[in-house]
């Protein structure tokens, strides 16, 4: 019933919310599939824009529960202008309709995981690009050129040079 829908879109808006159960489940229901076949405009926000990527990391207060296909899970110390955090930072493969991946939330304080100093800790952990971009920010890709769309802070971590 869905994929009807899906086909008949103009465009999609995939929210946020756990990646790792996102993208699972793109990948599951075919969704991922079916949006490589389509001309249409995704729009991803948060773990909906993280969850395109070939493959993505991201990190949890507590271990992931429930339907996840985690590659590699570790525990990870960020540092905090209040001190320590300690996280989980997990990779799992997601819808692949990108080749590099994405840390959302850069520099906001509500996610300070997210920091310039931790982003580049949390980008170590993947081998493809790594795009860090504030909450101003936006990636477009058009027949595989990728642009920024920008009026606040966002940086390239390039693992392929």
């Amino acid at each position: 019933m869905w994929v009807a829908a899906v086909e008949e879109a103009d465009a999609l808006l995939v929210w946020g919310g756990d990646v790792l159960y996102l993208s699972y489940w793109m990948r599951q229901s075919g969704l991922a599939d079916l949006l490589q076949s389509l001309q249409l405009v995704y729009v991803g926000v948060s773990a909906g824009s993280m969850a395109v990527s070939s493959v993505f990391a991201e990190t949890y207060r507590n271990p992931p529960c429930g339907s996840h296909s985690a590659l590699t899970s570790e525990d990870i110390v960020f540092d905090t202008p209040q001190g320590e955090i300690r996280r989980i930072i997990a990779t799992a493969q997601g819808a692949g309709l990108v080749d590099f991946a994405l840390i959302p939330h850069y520099n906001n304080e509500n996610f300070p995981d997210a920091s310039e100093v931790n982003a580049e800790k949390w980008a170590a952990r993947l081998t493809s690009d790594v795009y860090a971009i504030d909450d101003q920010s936006a990636i477009k890709v058009v027949d595989g050129a990728i642009g920024i769309v920008s009026e606040g802070r966002w940086r390239l971590f390039d693992r392929r040079t």
